[in-house]
Formats: C-alpha cells, structure tokens, sequence
C-alpha cells in the first residue's frame, strides 16, 4: 500500500507543480487583474501554489522510500516522479491550452520515459 499512496501522493504534488510553474501562463490571458501583477506578484502567487505542493511531495518520498519502509529506492522514486511530471503536464497543456498540439516526438519521448521507468526496476 505505501508505493500506491506515494504515486497518489507524487500526482497530487505534480498537479500543484504544474500549476504553480504553468498556471500563471494561463491566467495572464484569462484574468486582467492577473496580468498586471508584476513579476514579483506573479512569483509570490506561485511560490503559494508550490507550498500545496510539498505538502505532498515530502510525505511520498519519505513514505515510498525503502530506509523508510518504503518499496522505492531514491532513483527510482525520481524517475517515477518524472513520469508522472510528464503525464500531468501534457495533460495540463492539452486540458488549458487549447492551442498547444501533441506530435509524434512528444510520443517518442513518452516512450523513452517509460522505458526509463522500466530500466530503474530492473535488477
């Protein structure tokens, strides 16, 4: 059960960070109040989203790490953590920008992920 809360956990987190990275992006076109913040403002704002995010982030890594009782040693936790970044970011992108298209690269590089995630498990 430790490694499915740490990849809920991990998705939880990598929502706040995409948001807190790329959101703002968004909110700029969205919102006029928003784009007159200065860059000050607009790093504040994400720094608040981004405090969201270690409150799950901290938690996965010390429950799926193995010194910890985890199942997960620190490398494959990271990878882990990129591939989940990866899908939750292409999905933001499609989901809030409209405009931004998937081609076959980005696919070619879904795949060398995947297959990063699967060379981190192997013994």
């Amino acid at each position: 059960m430790k490694g499915i809360y740490t990849i809920l956990l991990l998705i939880v987190s990598n929502s706040f960070m995409t948001f807190a990275w790329y959101g703002h992006l968004k909110m700029k076109q969205e919102f006029s109040w928003f784009a007159a913040l200065p860059l000050i403002g607009v790093i504040a704002f994400s720094w608040l989203i981004a405090f969201f995010e270690y409150i799950f982030m901290v938690p996965a890594n010390r429950i799926g790490f193995h010194e910890n009782g985890g199942p997960f040693s620190l490398m494959q936790l990271k990878v882990i953590q990129e591939a989940i970044t990866l899908v939750i970011f292409t999905l933001f992108t499609v989901v809030f920008f409209k405009g931004e298209a998937l081609h076959w690269n980005h696919f070619a590089a879904f795949c060398c992920l995947i297959l990063a995630v699967y060379f981190v498990f192997m013994k």
